[in-house]
């Protein structure tokens, strides 16, 4: 019977670094498992060549040698970028952005619950009125994780005046953190901008934004960061999440994703459940994949 465990780059590399010895199929074996892991032609072949001059330089054949190398040169390129999100404003609005369908309302749930976790108050402000099923998507995790929710008062409500409501009610009643679904429609990208555009002008008149998360799926790699363009280009985007990183099949998308774009990641999405979603930490994150 066939095995059916799904592929993972931490799975792979545990194989290649259990050899005996470094040799010339271990080098094509962690080039194709780290292209298979979605890093990339350019940084695998880039991480590929900095490890063979590192091991020609200590003289080594231990692949565990190389395991610790390849962790250290993961974590020091990831930790080149701040992971820390900037939440000290009262209120803290951030604004969540991405394209419909990488998990951007269910995210919004999670992270409320993890900010509930260090006992902060969260209200959530439901401005993708453009789909009804979207804001009682959102009201249902936002309600699961603890979080207040200010919905539109009526259908097809401005998504501005949304935003609105929900800072004002967040200051009325003292509450530290703001989060702010938006629309993530891809057809009208021009219109969709100005949109986001409107809604930051709107909150800004009350308070300032703190973030502005773009919300990734893993499993699209470099395809979801292409449609995701037009948000990186035009709405200010201060930090990424991760979402769908089950099993690390795709993991080099998280030092790609950073390379490319030069904003960080913040936090990581690695289940479905309503504690799954975490902060980033790049040394843990090369250890949990490297070993």
């Amino acid at each position: 019977m066939a095995d059916r465990t799904p592929w993972s780059l931490s799975g792979a590399l545990r194989g290649m670094f259990a050899k005996r010895t470094i040799d010339a199929e271990t080098w094509e074996d962690l080039e194709d498992a780290l292209l298979k892991a979605d890093f990339g032609p350019a940084i695998t072949d880039d991480v590929v060549e900095d490890l063979r001059a590192k091991v020609q330089r200590y003289s080594t054949t231990d692949p565990k040698d190389l395991q610790r190398m390849l962790r250290e040169s993961i974590e020091e390129r990831l930790a080149k970028y701040d992971p820390t999100l900037k939440l000290t404003e009262r209120p803290a609005v951030v604004l969540v952005v991405g394209v419909n369908g990488v998990g951007k309302t269910t995210t919004i749930g999670k992270f409320a619950r993890f900010l509930k976790t260090y006992n902060r108050t969260v209200v959530v402000g439901a401005a993708d009125t453009f789909r009804a099923a979207a804001v009682e998507q959102l009201a249902t995790w936002a309600e699961r994780a603890g979080a207040d929710v200010v919905r539109p008062q009526h259908e097809g409500q401005d998504p501005a005046s949304v935003a609105f409501q929900t800072i004002e009610q967040a200051k009325a009643r003292g509450t530290e953190i703001v989060l702010i679904d938006t629309a993530g429609r891809l057809q009208t990208k021009g219109g969709l901008m100005d949109e986001l555009g409107k809604i930051r002008r709107v909150i800004e008149k009350q308070a300032p934004v703190a973030e502005v998360l773009l919300v990734l799926d893993a499993t699209t790699g470099q395809n979801g960061l292409a449609q995701a363009d037009a948000f990186i280009q035009h709405a200010g985007v201060t930090g990424l999440v991760i979402t769908k990183l089950d099993g690390s099949a795709k993991a080099g998308f998280v030092l790609a994703v950073q390379e490319k774009t030069g904003i960080p990641i913040k936090l990581v999405g690695q289940g479905e459940g309503i504690n799954d979603l975490t902060g980033f930490t790049p040394h843990v994150f090369a250890q949990n994949l490297v070993g």
